[in-house]
């Protein structure tokens, strides 16, 4: 059995070697208890960027009922605006949709929120959808791309 001032110094080494150690391993040390070091950090405000670079899902198009209905954003819809509802990205964020049958592609802004569902999500505009060359089939598999500030 350790004496009580080597198991502390055994401590204080173990808890350096946590601090060390890269963060994705630590849930493995179930037995450990980790505390956030609550030491601050000044970070420079930087440029918004989203973290999702690219997914991949599925999209659909506004139905002919909801023109001139008003959005989350509070604009009415309307058909021929390229615009889109998603479930979580922010309201007025501009994002680049290419349709993987054929690779067009179309930017659209964010005014609306839809349904979430288990796979990502969005629903165009009537003339987004026609853009991109699936608006007779209903649902297209694409890509959406969030785009940063001033990038088109």
């Amino acid at each position: 059995m350790a004496s009580p001032e080597r198991s502390g110094r055994m401590a204080r080494i173990c808890a350096v070697c946590l601090m060390l150690l890269p963060i994705h391993t630590l849930p493995l040390l179930a037995a450990e208890k980790v505390v956030e070091n609550p030491v601050e950090t000044s970070v420079e405000p930087q440029q918004k960027t989203s973290l999702v670079k690219k997914v991949v899902g599925i999209a659909s198009y506004y139905a002919r009922k909801y023109h001139g209905r008003k959005t989350t954003s509070g604009e009415r819809y309307h058909p021929e605006k390229m615009t889109a509802a998603h479930h979580s990205l922010p309201l007025g964020t501009r994002v680049r949709v290419k349709n993987l049958a054929n690779d067009k592609e179309v930017t659209v802004v964010v005014n609306d929120r839809c349904r979430k569902k288990s796979i990502p999500f969005i629903d165009l505009s009537r003339a987004a959808a026609k853009k991109l060359g699936f608006f007779g089939a209903g649902k297209a598999n694409v890509a959406i791309i969030p785009l940063a500030e001033g990038e088109s």
